[in-house]
């Protein structure tokens, strides 16, 4: 795999997981794949601090879209400022997503966010969200909106029913 062709492909930070991190993430995802493992050298050892052979970059693609994760140390963390969103056909679907990103020490956010055990900021959202915050009349979307702010993972049936006013 080569560096991208793209005008941008966003470039993940980690401390040492740059590996793990795209390991689990291609796990999740289907058309996903790990492609070239950079490694250190002793070059520039007194500005990075690896050890030669020690992994700095992972090339990976997560259903086509291609990222490239580095092993830069832990001078940087992730936030919530910057986050990667999941549209989602269904709930086996966010369901799938939420469970393989939280596992092993995720952490839970509000209203679809959440933290993978490495820090990177996800929002799993189902694909009929947006829709229905933009097409819905003013008491739908008052309804969804109410009912999301209520949840961490989103919970699709309940969303449904809130549009439809059936709560």
């Amino acid at each position: 795999m080569s560096l991208p062709t793209l005008k941008i492909a966003p470039c993940l930070w980690f401390n040492n997981e740059a590996e793990d991190a795209a390991k689990l993430y291609t796990s999740l995802f289907k058309n996903s794949k790990i492609g070239t493992i950079g490694r250190y050298t002793d070059v520039g050892k007194e500005l990075h601090g690896k050890e030669a052979g020690s992994v700095m970059t992972v090339e990976f693609t997560l259903d086509g879209q291609p990222f490239t994760a580095l092993n830069g140390g832990p001078m940087f963390k992730f936030n919530e400022a910057m986050s990667l969103q999941i549209s989602c056909e269904d709930q086996k679907e966010v369901d799938h997503f939420w469970n393989g990103l939280t596992a092993g020490g995720g952490e839970e956010g509000p209203c679809g966010w959440l933290k993978d055990r490495f820090g990177v900021s996800w929002q799993v959202t189902p694909r009929i969200l947006p829709k229905m915050l933009s097409e819905g009349d003013s008491g739908q979307v008052k309804r969804v909106t109410e009912a999301f702010f209520q949840m961490k993972k989103f919970d699709v049936a309940a969303l449904e029913r809130a549009y439809e006013g059936k709560t």
